[in-house]
C-alpha cells in the first residue's frame, strides 16, 4: 500500500479525509436535510439554551419538577 504525507501547513491542522471519486460523486448526490418542522425546530433551540429539566429516575420526580416549573 502507498503512503502519502501530506503536511500541516497544507491541511492548517484540520482532519483530512481522502476518499474515492466514485465515493464522492455519490455522497454529492445524497439528498439535502429537510426542513425541520416548527415544533422540532423550538425544541432543538430549547435545548440549546438549556431550557431543559430531566431526566428522572421516577414518576414521582418527574411530576414533581414539572409542577415546580409551571409558570405561575
Amino acid at each position: 500500500m502507498s503512503t502519502i504525507t501530506i503536511p500541516r501547513k497544507v491541511t492548517k491542522g484540520e482532519e483530512l479525509v481522502i476518499i474515492p471519486r466514485r465515493e464522492y460523486e455519490r455522497l454529492l448526490k445524497f439528498p439535502k436535510r429537510k426542513k425541520l418542522d416548527s415544533g422540532l425546530r423550538e425544541a432543538l433551540e430549547d435545548v440549546r439554551k438549556g431550557r431543559v429539566i430531566g431526566p428522572f429516575s421516577a414518576l414521582k420526580e418527574g411530576l414533581a419538577a414539572l409542577k415546580r416549573a409551571r409558570p405561575k
